[in-house]
């Protein structure tokens, strides 16, 4: 039994301690940590949503983690965090270089590029004069004020002496506690139109709508946005939406106003208070309409809380020992993986901020074994999002159902392949198999047998259409797997055998994208990334890839010299590139070439360098989850490098034993050896007692078996690859 601190954040474990604040936050923070129970460290409390805060531009290829660091609930529709940026590629609306807060908004999205998109219900706490630009009322900070925990966020705003507290509610809620000092005029003002991605300042095609119930110290509207004013992509993205909302002041409305109507509605109230006085702010949102906010705001009972809901969710995976920094990485790595794809109450879609190209690799596998729920509705609700008619493909990123895709491929079929393997319930995979030929034909390889101009694309949709082919086999549709599983091998259609690498083909005819600038090179028809790391994905056939480059020996030379050149922290570059996902599946390719101790020896690299647990803690954009499933899965014992095949590659474990509740079944993982940071290596592995020879685990074993077993030992001990051969 350890002694930990218990404070005002611990709602993600019950709910804030009542009367903890006195004076004000700095008080409360001091009377929380001098207070202690004794409680089992528990996973869940080693959670740091810091970790990967940051957006700074030019250190790390695209910004780090871009992670925020506010209050939210599994899978929940609120994400209530501050806000120290509008505007540019700064996504989550926060980066922790920045100095000045200029509000805290309801919704963020987490670890994403593009722009961003949300932050929604900017609210700002003030006193003094009256200033309603955000970007002038800005406040500085300290992050020494600072406390990010699971569902709860604080800080003191320097300039106006107030204490903000927030946190987040399943039910669609958010709550703002604010403790002011004596201030005759004191205030809280609400940004009704502000959006992260803006393009400018002042709205041309959004509006918003605002109804003030003074009797019930309430405010109800809702906030049309319009991509034309920004947002995803800057607008590229097609994104339009309505959120609506319904928030309850503790205070009487008495003095207020607004300004700006319809297009730039600013919202303010104004009242006196006393040294220490907390003024709180309770929030529900929703994307169905202002009644169902309201209805939200009239079934809130403060008495009946229901449980806490990071708890519940860790309650899936449980891990014995490791170091304290590695059980924070872990631990904060998970609850990354479990803010999406999160739940909406859009009419006609359930689920939204699905990541495809990114989360197909680790994530969604991830959740296919532990959250197997939220997998059928996500699959569900993209497919929904193309029989309605707002795609005429399956979504590639959604968000709100958006027209227009960002990235490649067709990444959900790969998820949908994923799914039906592991038996995950309430899909018609009859009626995906459908969808996913329709998508294939729609936006795939031409009938030349590559997309021109385009190795990653030609790549990308090889892979896809091995997974039309593993749907189809599945349902006994033959005839589409044989034409499937064809089309999957046209990768070869890439290799010029004159230069020795992959490439992209011409725009016409039979010849190569020229100039050949060489494979380090980035561009050149690849997406983030360049021919070399590009090359490397054909996860279907690793052994036609191995035989393509000229057999074992040539290709383990090859990809050893891709992961010797790659910077020691793993930060962006030319040769192995763990920032950017065309990369996360190469080095169980040694595995496949018959040196699985170099996939382990390179994966517990990869654990130590990339990852850290401070706020430049991810090596790259965390992409909604998939950089952090990565490293959850990787530390577990095993990660996909082949989604939809079944197999799950034997990585080392980093804790001595986990335990997964995977499809309600418990799972134990045993390493003996792991308490040892030198053993690297896994030397045997025994799956309810019964050793196997092979490198990797099934989805079967992983979700029937009692006991997986894993001996570890350093590294030249085990043979080579002599463990599995």
């Amino acid at each position: 039994m350890k002694t930990v601190t218990v404070c005002a954040w611990s709602y993600f474990c019950s709910f804030p301690i009542r009367g903890l604040v006195r004076k004000n936050l700095f008080l409360s923070v001091f009377c929380a940590v001098s207070m202690s129970i004794a409680a089992a460290n528990e996973l869940v409390d080693e959670i740091d949503p810091m970790i990967g805060a940051i957006t700074l531009s030019g250190y790390g290829g695209h910004g780090l983690g871009k992670t925020f660091p506010g209050a939210c609930t599994p899978f929940g529709m609120v994400q209530l965090s501050p806000d120290t940026i509008t505007g540019g590629d700064n996504g989550p609306g926060y980066s922790y270089h920045h100095t000045t807060i200029e509000g805290f908004s309801m919704t963020h999205m987490s670890g994403i590029g593009w722009y961003g998109d949300l932050g929604n219900f900017q609210v700002m706490p003030a006193n003094g004069p009256r200033i309603l630009e955000r970007e002038k009322a800005a406040s500085p900070f300290s992050h020494t004020n600072e406390i990010a925990r699971a569902g709860f966020y604080s800080v003191r705003l320097d300039r106006y002496g107030i204490g903000v507290e927030l946190l987040a509610y399943p039910d669609q809620h958010g709550r703002y506690i604010f403790t002011y000092p004596a201030n005759p005029v004191s205030r809280i003002q609400i940004d009704l139109a502000r959006r992260i991605g803006e393009t400018h300042r002042r709205k041309q095609h959004s509006t918003q709508t605002l109804m003030v119930d003074e009797e019930n110290r309430a405010i109800a509207g809702e906030i049309r946005c319009d991509h034309r004013d920004g947002g995803w992509g800057r607008g590229s993205g097609l994104v339009d939406y309505t959120l609506y909302y319904y928030a309850r002041f503790s205070k009487p409305i008495v003095s207020f106003g607004r300004e700006g109507a319809p297009s730039d509605t600013v919202f303010w109230t104004e009242f006196p208070t006393t040294e220490g006085e907390r003024v709180t702010l309770d929030v529900w949102i929703s994307y169905e309409s202002v009644e169902r906010a309201k209805q939200l705001a009239s079934q809130w009972r403060e008495d009946k809380i229901a449980p806490a809901p990071w708890r519940w969710a860790f309650e899936r995976v449980k891990v014995k020992g490791g170091t304290t920094k590695q059980r924070r990485i872990f631990a904060t790595a998970l609850y990354h993986a479990f803010i999406d794809p999160r739940k909406i109450d859009m009419p006609g879609q359930s689920r939204t901020v699905f990541s495809g190209w990114d989360v197909f690799r680790s994530e969604m596998p991830l959740l296919t074994l532990l959250y197997p729920e939220v997998v059928a509705d996500t699959i569900n609700a993209m497919a929904g999002v193309m029989e309605s008619g707002k795609r005429d493909t399956l979504p590639v990123w959604d968000l709100f159902g958006c027209k227009s895709g960002c990235m490649i491929g067709n990444p959900l079929i790969p998820v949908i392949a994923t799914a039906q393997e592991a038996g995950v319930p309430g899909v018609d995979y009859a009626r995906m198999l459908d969808l996913a030929v329709a998508t294939s034909e729609k936006r795939g390889n031409a009938s030349c047998g590559f997309t021109p101009g385009s190795l990653s694309c030609t790549l990308e949709y090889c892979f896809d259409d091995w997974c039309v082919g593993k749907i189809a086999e599945q349902i006994g549709r033959r005839d589409v797997a044989e034409r499937f599983f064809a089309r999957a091998g046209w990768y070869t259609n890439c290799w010029d055998a004159t230069v020795e690498s992959m490439r992209s083909r011409a725009k016409k005819g039979d010849g190569w994208l020229e100039p050949w600038k060489g494979e380090t090179v980035h561009g050149q028809g690849t997406v983030e990334s360049n021919p070399l790391q590009q090359g490397w994905f054909v996860p279907h056939d690793p052994q036609g890839l191995i035989a393509l480059m000229g057999g074992r020996p040539r290709f383990l030379s090859r990809l050893e010299t891709f992961f010797q050149k790659a910077p020691e922290d793993f930060l962006w570059g030319n040769y192995y590139n763990h920032p950017n996902e065309p990369s996360h599946h190469i080095v169980f390719l040694f595995a496949e070439a018959g040196r699985p101790d170099l996939t382990q020896y390179w994966t517990r690299r990869i654990l130590d360098r990339a990852y850290g647990d401070g706020v430049k803690g991810l090596c790259g954009n965390d992409d909604v989850g998939q950089m952090s499933a990565w490293y959850v899965l990787a530390a577990l014992g095993f990660n996909p490098m082949c989604p939809g095949s079944g197999r799950w590659t034997i990585t080392t474990p980093i804790f001595p034993e986990a335990t997964l509740k995977v499809h309600g079944h418990e799972l134990r993982i045993l390493a003996k050896g792991a308490e040892d940071v030198r053993n690297e290596i896994v030397r045997s592995v025994r799956v309810d007692g019964q050793k196997i020879e092979r490198y990797w685990l099934t989805t079967k074993e992983l979700l029937t078996a009692k006991t997986i077993e894993m001996e570890l030992t350093e590294r030249g001990e085990s043979g080579g690859d002599a463990a599995f051969k």
